[in-house]
Formats: structure tokens, C-alpha cells, sequence
């Protein structure tokens, strides 16, 4: 069973997915994943791991945590 959790953002699906202790994050185009960055999980705030670790795509703190990614991943120009 894959650990894959997409996430829906601003009109957009996002792919979470658990990589040991970091987060690989990627943003769904079509059928396929373009992943932009893996994440130090201890960078996290903790209610996203929370989140993470219940599989909860709605949850606030993830989707902020989320956003936060991508926008870093926007300016950095990628």
C-alpha cells in the first residue's frame, strides 16, 4: 500500500509522501508526479506530522505547512 497522500491546495493536487524522516513532496500534472523537494521532518511543526502520521489531508497545520513548501519551492524558482 503506498504511503502517498495527495492533497488538494488552491486548486491544485499535491503528492505527500513519508521518506523515513523526511517528506517528499511533488505536485500532480496529469498522471504523473513532478516532485519539488524533500523536507527535513524535523523541520515540520508538529501538527503537520500529526496530521501527516493520521493521514489527514484537511488538516490546517499540514495545509499551511504545505503551502509554505511551495511557496519556498515558487521563490526559489523551481
Amino acid at each position: 500500500m503506498s504511503e502517498d497522500m495527495t492533497i488538494r491546495l488552491d486548486g491544485e493536487e499535491y503528492v505527500v509522501r513519508p521518506d523515513g524522516r523526511d517528506v517528499q513532496v511533488g505536485r500532480r500534472v496529469g498522471g504523473d508526479v513532478a516532485w519539488l523537494d524533500s523536507v527535513d521532518g524535523d523541520l515540520l511543526p508538529e501538527a503537520a506530522i500529526d496530521a501527516l502520521s493520521r493521514r489527514d489531508p484537511h488538516d490546517q497545520g499540514l495545509q499551511i505547512a504545505l503551502r509554505g513548501i511551495v511557496q519556498a519551492e515558487v521563490e526559489r524558482g523551481g
